[in-house]
């Protein structure tokens, strides 16, 4: 019987590529030569990967440490853009992690930088929903050990882990945890152990899956 269930945060708990754009579009005006700007579309493209890797792909050119500079850089004034224009909570939403957290543990874990799950937690008010969460601004590891790290630390014996990009999928496989595709959010997976078209389907599917 499933006893917690970590999420992923973008794409599947929010949408904030609208705001983070804009964030990342300010630094990049101010801070480099480049004429390119990110889009919201574009963002969600990006967003699961590594911080290292996106940068890499937004500041080709730079070097290595100019590229995780200007990173941190985007980093830093998009969560001061998030506290003002928080992003776009997916429907039903609060209800369902209302109800979700009288059953189970709740955990997110996300290929964010650190400060990202707290600002989260802060502009939607959420953070007693949660039990922890985890990303690699916080330990330096990628997804699948953040995942695994959440599971041995809190002695989970049944996890759940909802994403959806088929980096969740193959994170969430290396950890051993049994993957759920939140088919509303940026990308697209193989072979899931289950699929919602919101959040609140997770209800009703963990139910019958118990």
């Amino acid at each position: 019987m499933t006893d917690s269930i970590i999420f992923d945060l973008d794409g599947t708990l929010w949408d904030s590529t609208d705001s983070v754009a804009g964030a990342w579009n300010c630094v990049i005006a101010e801070e480099t030569d480049l004429k390119t700007r990110v889009t919201a579309d574009g963002l969600k493209k990006l967003f699961g990967k590594m911080m290292d890797d996106i940068a890499a792909e937004i500041f080709t050119g730079e070097s290595k440490s100019r590229q995780n500079e200007l990173m941190d850089l985007c980093c830093q004034e998009e969560q001061r853009v998030l506290l003002r224009h928080p992003g776009s909570l997916y429907d039903d939403l609060e209800d369902t992690l209302k109800v979700l957290s009288k059953k189970y543990r709740l955990f997110i874990v996300s290929n964010c930088p650190a400060g990202y799950i707290e600002t989260f937690l802060k502009v939607t008010g959420f953070s007693d929903y949660f039990t922890g969460h985890l990303c690699p601004g916080d330990t330096g590891n990628a997804k699948a050990s953040n995942i695994r790290a959440i599971v041995d630390y809190y002695n989970l014996s049944a996890p759940v882990y909802v994403g959806d990009t088929a980096g969740d999928e193959n994170s969430s496989r290396e950890a051993g945890v049994p993957f759920i595709y939140a088919s509303y959010g940026f990308g697209t997976v193989k072979d899931p152990d289950g699929t919602i078209k919101s959040p609140k389907d997770l209800i009703g599917l963990l139910e019958h899956k118990d």
